[in-house]
């Protein structure tokens, strides 16, 4: 015959918590946690406000004995302590909106830089990636970029292109420019083409004799 099991103990013994080692007080509040947990399940929302609760009651339970009973990783449970009421609720509002939940610490900034450092050509998926897995926080795109912008590490350098380099002649120096020959329309005479910065010869004068000026030598 197989004897029934007590769900409140299994639900203890899982969490390492003998019954035995708790005082009345400490075994009268979790048994109405386990009889919330029974009426309400064990989804993010209910979880998290008796999270929230047994952290801040007083009740003389370890961190981590809190974090085995709710099924939560023992950072995680570290770092809703730090958390007021409002910015409990805020987190579950941002759950319910479908933002991504958590919140960038001042003191990220330091291992933050030092990655950016190390991984000159990391992404934004990549830095959310190695901050989703050194401080288990999970934060969106623009949250990151303000972040980065109120510490001064979202500036990316931008290189200019240099100028290109005009082929030496072969002397050494540089080759002056070819005149080319520009064919107007109507099929007229090609028209020499003038290089920019030299000067445009004007057209000649209509009292100029088509012979030479100076008269040739005498015989």
């Amino acid at each position: 015959m197989v004897t029934a099991t007590d769900p409140f103990s299994d639900w203890l013994d899982q969490a390492q918590l003998s019954s035995r080692r708790l005082s009345p007080a400490q075994l009268a509040l979790l048994q109405a946690v386990f009889r919330f947990r029974q009426s309400q399940g064990d989804d993010y929302y209910s979880t998290r406000l008796l999270s929230h609760f047994l952290l801040h009651c007083g009740c003389g339970l370890k961190v981590a004995q809190l974090a085995r009973l709710l099924g939560l990783s023992r950072p995680t449970a570290s770092r809703q302590q730090q958390f007021s009421s409002k910015q409990a609720i805020q987190q579950a509002h941002h759950r319910l909106d479908g933002r991504p939940y958590g919140k960038l610490l001042p003191r990220y900034a330091g291992p933050i830089a030092q990655f950016l450092f190390a991984h000159p050509d990391a992404t934004r998926a990549d830095l959310i990636d190695f901050i989703s897995r050194t401080f288990a926080v999970r934060v969106s795109r623009v949250a990151l970029y303000k972040f980065l912008k109120k510490y001064g590490l979202a500036a990316t350098p931008v290189t200019t292109p240099a100028a290109p380099e005009r082929p030496p002649a072969l002397g050494g120096e540089l080759a002056a420019p070819i005149p080319v020959l520009r064919r107007p329309p109507g099929g007229s005479e090609p028209v020499p083409f003038i290089p920019q910065g030299q000067p445009v010869p004007g057209p000649a004068s209509p009292f100029s004799p088509p012979g030479r000026s100076t008269p040739g030598p005498s015989s």
